[in-house]
């Protein structure tokens, strides 16, 4: 047992999901109690004895947040958390100092920048609204706009439920034109897409974009053509509100008033806001978990596609249809035996 002291330390896990979520997470995840306790055993094993690892949350409720995402294929997992603290590490302007309290994030908060609609669709799932249009070029820099979005997200994922269930993201475009090419150049806008969705333990469900603006089509086209075909599926874009409303299939009565549900966006926000206090302090914890940066290539360093790609290089978990799929070797035999 290491005696190295962790940002938090290993807990006893005890599962109080209501049982259609546990359903999901059977059914979607491979996930029941025998797989999740092999599984997080593994991690932490293997989280003690990586040198690169210097310190890191060895809670439950984080860990599976990479076995979920990774459908408790124990390797990808590992390989994700461990590109996830170097994310963390090495670009931290999106993923360090995460302090609503900051008077940028406050603002941009306030203005309805991003946020979580307060309830769940007819699947359980969070729904994220993304209002880039208010962003103001002059105020505000790509680092204000990565932070506030890492401060959404890690939010959202410390809810076991939105871990399983994944989120649904609905994008109004109202306002952003070529203007904010300038936000970022071209290999950084394709390392954000890259490692969004490669590390991030996110499930993204389902995409809505309206209002999308023809002088900017082609970055969409550019931007979906950087995702996996898996997401590729998930997008669907509208040429504006209405046509969102004949023929999205959203519960319209989930999204702010402004949209076509029931609640003003000014109480959204305002119940977001009390959401993303309360993570706070954790979310500042999160700025003490470290890895040496000295036993990573400087491909690795940069977030280079191409080490992602490296990254995830001879990984296999078996077949879906063995019943321990996921579980790493070691456990796999403990298991039979």
């Amino acid at each position: 047992m290491s005696t190295r002291k962790w940002l938090t330390e290993p807990d006893e896990y005890v599962c109080t999901l209501p049982e259609e979520t546990q359903r999901i997470a059977r059914e979607e995840l491979r996930e029941d109690d025998n797989i999740r306790s092999q599984a997080l055993a593994s991690m932490r094993h293997w989280i003690m004895n990586n040198p690169r690892i210097v310190n890191c949350r060895l809670d439950a409720k984080f860990l599976l947040r990479f076995l979920r995402s990774k459908k408790f294929c124990v390797p990808q997992a590992q390989v994700a958390l461990e590109q996830y603290l170097l994310l963390r590490q090495t670009f931290g302007v999106a993923f360090s100092n995460l302090d609503i309290r900051i008077p940028m994030m406050e603002e941009l908060t306030d203005q309805g920048f991003i946020l979580g609609c307060p309830n769940r669709d007819s699947q359980g799932r969070r729904i994220m609204i993304a209002r880039p249009g208010v962003f103001d070029l002059y105020q505000y820099t790509n680092a204000d706009m990565l932070r506030l979005t890492g401060i959404a997200c890690e939010t959202l994922l410390e809810d076991e439920e939105n871990q399983i269930r994944g989120l649904v993201y609905f994008a109004d475009g109202q306002g952003v034109g070529l203007s904010y090419l300038s936000l970022f150049t071209l290999k950084e806008a394709v390392r954000l897409v890259k490692n969004g969705e490669r590390i991030l333990p996110v499930r993204h469900k389902e995409v809505h974009g309206i209002n999308v603006h023809p002088s900017m089509k082609f970055l969409c086209d550019f931007g979906t053509s950087l995702v996996s075909d898996k997401i590729k599926k998930r997008i669907k874009i509208y040429s504006d509100l209405n046509d969102f409303i004949n023929n999205g299939n959203m519960d319209l009565e989930l999204l702010p008033k402004e949209y076509g549900g029931s609640i003003p966006m000014s109480e959204m926000i305002a119940s977001w806001k009390e959401e993303l206090r309360k993570s706070h302090g954790l979310l500042l914890l999160h700025d003490q978990m470290c890895i040496n940066e000295n036993l990573f290539s400087a491909k690795e360093k940069e977030g280079a596609v191409s080490a992602l790609k490296r990254g995830i290089s001879g990984v296999h978990c078996g077949g879906e249809e063995d019943p321990l799929y996921g579980v790493t070797g070691n456990f796999r035999k403990l298991e039979v035996d």
